[in-house]
């Protein structure tokens, strides 16, 4: 991943409104919620909830798909993984070169 996208992905769960958001969609699971149950969950007026969506989408957060009248929200996982690795994959790389320092 590009570090600019990572901090892209990273601003839009930065609001305490989308993390909350999220979170619901990434507990939902694979079959997602219809847009009318995450206001539910949420509380929030219909015109905020899309504003948030619309960022989580924009950022590959989160992908909408219509069946009939009804808008499904999902958590993109792939893109989940790939932002919690890239923050991950090198956790504590430096800290042998630290080591072999403090020993020499």
């Amino acid at each position: 991943m590009k570090v600019e996208e990572v901090a892209k992905q990273l601003e839009a769960l930065g609001n305490p409104t989308r993390l909350e958001l999220y979170r619901v969609l990434v507990r939902a699971g694979h079959s997602g919620l219809p847009v009318n149950q995450v206001q539910e969950r949420l509380g929030i007026p219909a015109s905020t909830l899309s504003h948030h969506m619309q960022r989580l989408v924009q950022n590959g957060l989160v992908s909408q798909e219509r069946q009939a009248t009804t808008l499904i929200c999902r958590a993109e996982y792939p893109a989940m993984a790939a932002l919690v690795g890239f923050l991950a994959d090198e956790c504590c790389v430096d800290e042998a070169c630290s080591t072999s320092n403090q020993a020499a």
